[in-house]
């Protein structure tokens, strides 16, 4: 029994000198230069995030906010001796209410801060070549015939008959965006697939480009109809770039992320 209890002494001052030491290296820490540098621009960087807006079965995704991870900026700067704002180190904070945590709801709306629109295309060769070729982003709904692993646009799993082959070509070579476009496999099947739900905001056909031009903003899902205008996509994407507005795929649009 004085065995185990001199055990127990010593496990319990080796815990305390651990304790200890952490807290005199925390101590020494805090006291020095660099953090205090570090302590002194920590508001300043600091980017509160936003949250989702959700209306019914529809959610406008959030953004993340940033803080400096004031631990790790100052072990970054500590071998050169001197604050530099350069060697910071972020964390990301999610929203409180966020996308992840709603992945029940529908997205047809980017979040209006992040100043883009996105582009989601049917099977149109001649707009697809196009994209392409001007280097422009965007998100194609495609079956496994049309599949490629070299493809220049995003590529959105969109084959309900062979769903689940097509996933294992996008997994296999990191492509899957894991959005679901619900107009085409329905709510259902997409919940199913634990996927992000999504439907457009416009779509442009062969007889409304007045339409959508009035309607456009900022956060727009625009799906381009296999039998719209090349020239009237064309007149959009200037319309589009006349407003300041990026185009992005449609993964980022509707990502959290900064």
């Amino acid at each position: 029994m004085k065995k185990f209890y001199k055990i127990l002494g010593l496990f319990s001052i080796t815990i305390f000198s651990f304790y200890y030491t952490e807290k005199i290296a925390i101590i020494m820490q805090n006291k020095s230069p660099i953090m205090q540098s570090i302590n002194d621009i920590e508001a300043a960087y600091l980017v509160p995030a936003k949250d989702a807006f959700i209306d019914g079965d529809y959610i406008t995704p959030g953004i993340n906010g940033q803080a400096i991870n004031k631990t790790k900026s100052y072990v970054n700067m500590k071998s050169f001796g001197v604050f530099n704002k350069y060697y910071l180190i972020f964390d990301e904070i999610k929203p409180d209410i966020s996308l992840d945590n709603n992945k029940d709801k529908i997205i047809k709306q980017g979040n209006k801060l992040k100043n883009s629109v996105a582009f989601l295309l049917e099977n149109n060769p001649s707009i697809i070549k196009y994209f392409e070729q001007n280097e422009i982003k965007g998100s194609i709904l495609i079956n496994e015939s049309s599949y490629s692993s070299k493809a220049l646009l995003e590529q959105i799993n969109n084959d309900k008959d062979k769903y689940n082959n097509l996933e294992t070509l996008l997994n296999k070579n990191n492509l899957n965006t894991n959005i679901c476009y619900i107009k085409s496999l329905s709510k259902d099947f997409c919940l199913k697939q634990n996927k992000y739900l999504v439907e457009e905001s416009l779509a442009l056909n062969s007889s409304n480009f007045i339409d959508i031009k009035k309607q456009l903003t900022s956060g727009n899902i625009i799906l381009i109809k296999e039998n719209a205008k090349l020239e009237e996509v064309e007149l959009l994407i200037k319309d589009i770039k006349f407003k300041g507005l990026n185009i992005v795929p449609l993964s980022e649009l509707i990502t959290e992320k900064n």
